[in-house]
């Protein structure tokens, strides 16, 4: 899921980062009412949102393992800058993935120190938690 620059000359469209599970690796038992399919369909219109808004998406969507989630996430950041970056509530409120989370947010904040740090309560709020820091 990527959305590429409009190739119409004009100057490149702020960039996104959307950091979360794959969601094969999602608990669902955390998130009444939501399973892999709706996830999925939220992540596409996630995406959506935030390219109409007027930026670019990136993704970055990982295993719940730092082993496995921490070289694709270093991948990502290094291969471009990022006006901000987005930290989904799949990483962020389960309990048992607080060190993860915490380890997300350190290596953000090391490798992209002046991305802005956005939080979404679902998909559906993607945008507009990009929107309440960058503008297009």
């Amino acid at each position: 899921m990527s959305t590429a620059n409009d190739p119409g000359g004009a100057a490149p469209r702020k960039r996104v980062l959307i950091v979360g599970l794959e969601p094969k690796f999602v608990d669902f038992s955390q998130f009444p009412g939501l399973d892999e399919a709706r996830l999925t369909a939220g992540l596409q219109a996630a995406e959506q949102a935030v390219a109409a808004a007027g930026f670019d998406v990136a993704w970055c969507l990982t295993d719940v393992a730092w082993e496995q989630a921490e070289p694709l996430l270093r991948e990502r950041l290094a291969a471009d800058e990022f006006a901000a970056i987005v930290i989904g509530a799949g990483i962020r409120t389960p309990a048992p993935l607080l060190l993860l989370f915490e380890r997300v947010v350190n290596l953000v904040h090391e490798a992209a120190p002046r991305a802005h740090l956005c939080f979404n309560t679902s998909p559906e709020t993607t945008a507009a938690a990009v929107l309440r820091w960058v503008r297009p």
